[in-house]
């Protein structure tokens, strides 16, 4: 399970420092890789073919925690590598948000660096210096709120945090109060620690909004999961596949396009965004400004706007940040968008600032809440 977190900070694995050690020296780069290093689009290098055929040239590229079933990462990375004949070396495909960070800190100037990232708001934002600044050819499509000005970080994919519960083992869900009913005796979970795991704590924001909270007051959302506690409706178990398939938790709050692709390992498997409460939420990605293939780097992040890569994600269920531009143009899959979950009531797209105010009331408050 990709925990995904962004409110810790995490010591890197102990594989990063043994492969930092053991890995190969610097590589150094020639022209056309010094050239790439610095475009800021694909026009600085010549235009697409001239990308296309530098990162050719290089014929790697180096990715880190990027797990096949999130938000079909798997059709997108086979898809990538179809079309270019670039291989693509996977690294810590469970890893957080902040380990991708880590990882790139240590392997610095090493072949087995991380030349791009998919990382959370508020890693993202605490790194910017780490990411170059470059700008894809659908760059204009994509909203000012969902990018960095210089294009240094730009979100990609996201979705609403959702319920998802099995309608083989309990009630249709309809609002949240549903879930302090007597058929919800030991059924309901969350995606991870919301102290830790960003999943999560969207969660408890989601239900605060419900109940009269904002996207910085998550109090009456703790409240919440005290209640449904005291109930003994909520289990402290951090639902994966592999709880939901075994019946150990047939409702878990998670994002709506994780929620979503479990309808096809379980046929029974619903997905429920409550209404009024929208909590949108978006991962960035980031070339990395000391990639080892910058070319490759480059051409990953047009493939993943390109129309190809934004219904890839629409295929896994997200919500791609170039949807309202492509369904205007009649480039969506509008088979697969018509699929996602409705959602009623203005997108609610917390801040930084949000964030820290929630992880530290959560601090204090979580454990006593739910222990």
């Amino acid at each position: 399970m990709k925990i995904r977190s962004t409110l810790v900070a995490l010591t890197a694995l102990a594989t990063v420092s043994t492969a930092a050690a053991c890995s190969a020296p610097e590589k150094k780069q020639d022209d056309a890789t010094a050239d790439a290093a610095s475009a800021a689009s694909a026009d600085d290098l010549g235009g697409m073919d001239k990308l296309v055929a530098a990162a050719k040239k290089e014929g790697s590229l180096n990715v880190i925690a990027l797990p096949p079933d999130w938000a079909n990462y798997k059709a997108i990375i086979d898809g990538f590598t179809k079309k270019y004949g670039i291989k693509i070396n996977s690294a810590q495909p469970d890893a957080s948000s902040q380990e991708e960070i880590d990882a790139a800190k240590q392997l610095k100037g090493r072949d087995t660096a991380p030349d791009v990232f998919d990382v959370g708001q508020a890693v993202a934002l605490a790194n910017l210096d780490l990411f170059a600044p470059y700008k894809v050819a659908t760059w204009d499509d994509i909203p000012d709120t969902f990018k960095q000005p210089d294009g240094s970080a730009v979100n990609d994919y996201g979705g609403y945090m959702a319920l998802g519960y099995d309608a083989g083992k309990v009630p249709e869900i309809t609002s949240l109060d549903d879930l302090m009913k007597g058929d919800f005796k030991g059924k309901v979970a969350l995606n991870g620690d919301p102290t830790q795991a960003n999943a999560a704590l969207n969660a408890v924001r989601m239900v605060s909004l419900a109940k009269g909270g904002s996207a910085s007051d998550i109090a009456p959302g703790v409240d919440y999961f005290k209640q449904l506690k005291k109930a003994g409706n909520f289990v402290p178990v951090d639902a994966t596949d592999e709880t939901i398939l075994s019946g150990q938790t047939p409702v878990v709050f998670n994002w709506d396009y994780l929620n979503a692709a479990m309808t096809a390992k379980l046929p029974t498997w619903k997905v429920f965004v409550p209404e009024g409460a929208p909590v949108a939420g978006y991962y960035y990605q980031a070339i990395n400004k000391d990639a080892v293939h910058p070319a490759a780097a480059r051409l990953w992040e047009e493939y993943l706007y390109s129309d190809e890569g934004q219904n890839l994600w629409l295929a896994g269920g997200a919500r791609p940040v170039r949807a309202d531009a492509m369904d205007k143009a009649g480039t969506i899959d509008k088979t697969a968008y018509d699929k996602l979950p409705p959602v009623t009531g203005e997108p609610v797209l917390p801040t930084p600032d949000d964030d820290a105010k929630v992880a530290d009331y959560l601090g204090k408050n979580w454990a006593k809440a739910i222990g």
